[in-house]
């Protein structure tokens, strides 16, 4: 009995000592993700929208599957969503970003360029996540479109009762 209570002392000091590791590596300073071009990459995601970022320092140009970010997203809202994680980090006008963007509507499209715009500055300059996760721009939006049922109109309405 008492060496099972010795063992079971032993196995959780081996344990706490594995967790202590682990919070140092998990505390360890993140690295800027870059590619030889000076350009941050990542995808985001929305609905059934998925869009493929890049991001380099520059003057503020957004590119939407090679046209203008006003063109592409006539709306005003959808451009002040694309707009949102650079004002939260405070770096305004100092990124090019060049997108592609497929999938969904509008509204989806824009959710998406907007999740991959966050995550890619958090991968280019890492010392933005706090303000970016703090936002919650970092978190991917996993409602879609629920799947129409067989015997249903819609995924959930039914077809109209008919007594006689």
């Amino acid at each position: 009995m008492a060496e099972e209570v010795k063992s079971l002392a032993e196995l959780n000091e081996v344990a706490s000592g594995t967790d202590a590791a682990a919070m140092a590596e998990a505390e360890a300073p993140r690295e800027p993700v870059r590619d030889e071009f000076g350009r941050s990459y990542a995808t985001g995601r929305r609905k059934d929208a998925t869009a493929r970022v890049w991001i380099k320092p520059g003057s503020g140009r957004v590119v939407v599957n090679g046209k203008e970010m006003a063109v592409y997203f006539a709306r005003p809202v959808q451009q002040l969503i694309l707009r949102q994680p650079f004002q939260v980090a405070g770096v305004e006008d100092q990124f090019d970003v060049m997108c592609t963007v497929k999938g969904g509507g509008l509204s989806g499209q824009a959710g998406a360029v907007k999740h991959g715009i966050s995550r890619a500055l958090q991968l280019y300059d890492p010392a933005l996540r706090p303000a970016l996760k703090a936002a919650g721009f970092l978190t991917r939006d996993s409602r879609v479109v629920e799947r129409k049922k067989y015997g249903r109109r819609k995924a959930r309405r039914s077809f109209q009762f008919s007594k006689r």
